[in-house]
C-alpha cells in the first residue's frame, strides 16, 4: 500500500471541491457537481480507515483519544472560524429573521448535528433560501462516522480474538472478519438508502446511516487495495484511474437534483474507488499527471477551507444584495473564496494541525479544542440571539388596527364584513406609511415556525394512511386536498369543524397540486411521479369516504407541467394543461362527494414579507405588495375550470387584499410566513368568513371573536 501524502488523493479532493463549487455557483453544464460530496465521503472513508488499519496491525489496538484529537485538530479550527464569521455577517447585514435562523443553525452545526437539524426541517439540499450553514451537514456525517467507526472496528477485532483465540503468528488485524463486517454494514446502508431515497428523499440525503455505504466503500478500498493492485501493470492501473475519473466526470454532467440520492450515487462512488485503487498500486498510472500536479495539490490542500467558505459566501451575497447574484458577481465571490481559503489553510488549519503545544500546557491542546470551539460559538450565538431580541422589539408602542377602529358606529358585522373591513383599514394604514405594530402575532422572529400541523399524516414522506380530525358528532365529513397552500388553511378548518362537529381529512402534499397534471418538483428537472401516485391515492380515498364536502386548494405549478415527456413552462402552455387537469379532477370528485368547492389560491407576494419587515426600519407601506401576475393568471384558470365543471368557488382575496394592494400585517397579525403561505394565526382568524362561505358553521359569533384585533 502506498505511503505518505498521495498527490492523486489531493488532486481528487481538488476535483471534488471544484465540482461542488461549480454546481452551487450555477455552472449550467455541471448540474450534478454536488456529487463532489460523495467523492469526499469515499476519500474520508479510505484515509481514516487506512490509518486505523495500520494502527491495529502495528499495535493491536487503537488509541481513541489520539484518533479523536487528531480529527479535532483537522476539523475544528477552520469550521469554528467560518461559523463565527457567518453568524456575525448575518447579524450585521441580513434581516433579523434570517439572522435568528443562522444563530440556531450555528448551534446545531457546532454540535455536529446539522444533518439531523436540516432533515427534521424537511430542508431540500437543492432548494433556494437555504441556510448559509447548510453545508455543515456533511461535516456532521463525517464526525459521526469518526465517532462510531473506530469503536466498531475495535469491537470487531475484540470479538474475533475471543472467538478464534490466541494463536502464534496471528495477525493483529483480522482482515477477513473486518471485510465481512464492512460488507454487511456497507451493503445494508446501500440497500436502505435506495429505499429511503425513493420514499423520503429529504431525510435520506442528510442521513448518516444512508451515507455510511459511501464511507464504507472507502474503508473497503483501504482494506483490499494492496491485495487487489499487487499484480496490476501500469496499463491496468491507468485504465482503472481513467475509468474512475470518467465516471466522476460523467456523473457531474449527467446527474441532476432529480436523481434519487444517496442510493443512486453509485457512479461517482465507484469512480472514486477506482481512482484510489489505481493510486495504491506498485506502478504510477499515466493519468497521475492529471491529479498529481502543483495546482491540483494546492487546491487539494485548500479544499476543506474552500468547501467551508464557498456556500456562506454565495448565500450571504444574495441575502445582502436582496437578489440573485449575477454571473460576474458569482465569479468574483468564488475568486474571493479561493483567496480567503488559502489564507485560512496557511494561518488557521496548518498551525493547529502541525504546531507545537503551548509551553507549560498541562493538557494536549487538541483535548480543549472542542470545548473551546463550543464556547466561542455559544458566546457568539448568545450575543446574536439577544441582539435580535432587542432589535426585534424596537418598534415602539404602536397599536394594532382593530375592527372597531376600522368601522365607524355600532354596526353588527358578519365575519366576512369584519374581515374585509379590517383588510381595507390595514391597506389604508400601509398607504399612509403607518409604523409596524409593536405587538405582532405571530412574533416576527418566530414567523418561519408558523406552519400548520399535519400530525402523523405527513404526506411529504409518501405516507399512505388517514388521520381524522374533529369529533364527527354531526355525522358530516370534510376532505381537503391540495398542496402546501391547502395545508396552510388547516388552522381555519380545524376551528370550523370543531364548531360544526364535523370530521375532516387533510390530504395535502407539498408541491403536489390537486389538478390531474404531472408537474416537476421545484428545482428539479424530472416528472414528479410521487405526486401522480398521491393524486391517484387521494381520488381512491374520496371514493371510499364519500364526504359531504371536498375543498380543493392548490398553488400554480412552480416548475412547469409535463405534456407527455416534454416539460412546459410558459403561462399559455401551463394554462391549457392545467385547465384539462382541473376539469378531470372536478369531474372525478363530483361522482363521490356531496359538494366540491375550490378555494381560490391566495395572492403571491413578489418578495418575502418577513424579510421586508425585519430588515432596516420599514413602515407598513414598505412591505405592501401587488400580487404576482403569473400566479394570479393560473389561479384564475382553476376558478374557470371549477365553474365550468359545476363546482363552487370561494375567493379569499378580499380577506387579504384591497383594490390590488395586499398588506403583510392585517390588524396586528402577520398574514404570510413567506411569499405565498398564510401564517397559522391568520388562517385561524379567517375561520369565521371561510366557514360562512362554505356553509359549514353553526356559530358565526365564535368565529368573529377569532378575527385579529
Amino acid at each position: 500500500m502506498a505511503t505518505g501524502k498521495r498527490g492523486d488523493i489531493q488532486g481528487l479532493r481538488a476535483v471534488a471541491v471544484l465540482t461542488v463549487v461549480a454546481a452551487h455557483a450555477g455552472v449550467p453544464f455541471l448540474a450534478g457537481g454536488f456529487v463532489g460530496v460523495d467523492v469526499f465521503f469515499v476519500i474520508s472513508g479510505f484515509l481514516i480507515s487506512r490509518l486505523l488499519f495500520r494502527e491495529v496491525a502495528g499495535s493491536g489496538r487503537v488509541s481513541l483519544t489520539s484518533f479523536w484529537t487528531r480529527r479535532a485538530r483537522r476539523i475544528l479550527p477552520a469550521a469554528t472560524l467560518v461559523t463565527v464569521v457567518t453568524v456575525v455577517v448575518s447579524l450585521l447585514w441580513t434581516s433579523l429573521i434570517d439572522a435568528r435562523q443562522v444563530v440556531e443553525d450555528a448551534v446545531w452545526s457546532t454540535l455536529f448535528a446539522a444533518n439531523v437539524h436540516f432533515a427534521e426541517q424537511d430542508t431540500s439540499y437543492f432548494s433556494t433560501g437555504t441556510s448559509p450553514l447548510q453545508h455543515y451537514w456533511s461535516l456532521a456525517v463525517e464526525e459521526q462516522f469518526y465517532v462510531v467507526w473506530p469503536v466498531l472496528l475495535l469491537v470487531c477485532v475484540g470479538v474475533t480474538r475471543l472467538v478464534v483465540g490466541p494463536r502464534p503468528g496471528q495477525p493483529r488485524l483480522p482482515r477477513r472478519a473486518v471485510l465481512w463486517m464492512l460488507l454487511v454494514v456497507t451493503g445494508g446502508s446501500f440497500a436502505w438508502s435506495l429505499w429511503l431515497g425513493a420514499t423520503q428523499p429529504g431525510s435520506a440525503y442528510f442521513s448518516t446511516p444512508m451515507r455510511a455505504w459511501e464511507l464504507g466503500a472507502g474503508a473497503l478500498t483501504a482494506l483490499v487495495a494492496a491485495a487487489v493492485t499487487r499484480l496490476l501493470t501500469r496499463r491496468a492501473l491507468t485504465l482503472l484511474a481513467a475509468a474512475g475519473l470518467a465516471m466522476v466526470g460523467l456523473s457531474c454532467l449527467l446527474l441532476d437534483p432529480g436523481t434519487s440520492l444517496p442510493g443512486y450515487a453509485v457512479p461517482p462512488v465507484l469512480g472514486s474507488v477506482l481512482v484510489l485503487l489505481a493510486g495504491s498500486g506498485r506502478h504510477e498510472a499515466a493519468t497521475m499527471v492529471l491529479l498529481d500536479n502543483a495546482p491540483m495539490r494546492v487546491l487539494g490542500d485548500w479544499s476543506y477551507s474552500i468547501y467551508l467558505w464557498h456556500w456562506p459566501a454565495l448565500v450571504l451575497g444574495e441575502r445582502v444584495l436582496a437578489r440573485e447574484l449575477r454571473a460576474w458577481e458569482t465569479a468574483l465571490v468564488v475568486a474571493a473564496v479561493l483567496v480567503v481559503s488559502g489564507l485560512t489553510f496557511r494561518f488557521v488549519e496548518t498551525p493547529f494541525r502541525t504546531g507545537r503545544p503551548a509551553p507549560g500546557a498541562r493538557l494536549p491542546r487538541s483535548l480543549v479544542l472542542y470545548p473551546a470551539s463550543v464556547t466561542l460559538v455559544a458566546a457568539t450565538c448568545l450575543v446574536g440571539w439577544h441582539w435580535t431580541e432587542v432589535r426585534g422589539g424596537e418598534r415602539g408602542d404602536n397599536p394594532a388596527i382593530t375592527v372597531a377602529a376600522a368601522v365607524a358606529g355600532p354596526v353588527t358585522l358578519t365575519p366576512d364584513d369584519a374581515a374585509v373591513a379590517l383588510v381595507e383599514a390595514s391597506v389604508d394604514a400601509a398607504r399612509a406609511g403607518v409604523a409596524v405594530p409593536s405587538d405582532l402575532t405571530p412574533d416576527l422572529l418566530e414567523l418561519r415556525e408558523s406552519v400548520a400541523d399535519v400530525g402523523e399524516c405527513a404526506y411529504a414522506d409518501d405516507v399512505r394512511t388517514l388521520c381524522p380530525r374533529g369529533s364527527g358528532a354531526a355525522g358530516r365529513t370534510l376532505v381537503v386536498i391540495g398542496d402546501s397552500h391547502a395545508r396552510a388553511w388547516i388552522p381555519a378548518f380545524d376551528r370550523i369543524i370543531a364548531d360544526a362537529g364535523w370530521r375532516a381529512f387533510y390530504l395535502v402534499k407539498p408541491q403536489c397540486g390537486a389538478a390531474h397534471v404531472l408537474v416537476a418538483p421545484v428545482h428539479e428537472d424530472r416528472p414528479f411521479t410521487e405526486c401522480r401516485d398521491f393524486q391517484d391515492w387521494v381520488v381512491s380515498q374520496v371514493g371510499d369516504l364519500h364526504p359531504d364536502l371536498v375543498v380543493v386548494s392548490s398553488a400554480a405549478p412552480a416548475n412547469g407541467v409535463y405534456d407527455g415527456s416534454e416539460r412546459r413552462e410558459s403561462v399559455p402552455d401551463v394554462s391549457a394543461l392545467l385547465s384539462t387537469g382541473y376539469a378531470d379532477l372536478f369531474a372525478t370528485l363530483q361522482q363521490d362527494a356531496g359538494r366540491v368547492v375550490l378555494l381560490r389560491d391566495v395572492p403571491t407576494s413578489p418578495r418575502d414579507p418577513g424579510t421586508c419587515l425585519s430588515r432596516g426600519e420599514p413602515d407598513l407601506g414598505d412591505c405592501l405588495f401587488s400580487p404576482v401576475e403569473r400566479s394570479e393568471t393560473l389561479a384564475q384558470v382553476a376558478v374557470d375550470s371549477a365553474l365550468a365543471s359545476g363546482a363552487e368557488v370561494v375567493d379569499p382575496t378580499p380577506w387579504l387584499c384591497d383594490d390590488g394592494d395586499c398588506p403583510v400585517v392585517v390588524g396586528g397579525t402577520l398574514t404570510y410566513r413567506d411569499s405565498e403561505h398564510l401564517t397559522t394565526e391568520y388562517a385561524a382568524a379567517l375561520a369565521g368568513p371561510l366557514g360562512d362561505a362554505l356553509g359549514v358553521t353553526s356559530s358565526t359569533r365564535s368565529h368573529a371573536r377569532a378575527l385579529p384585533s
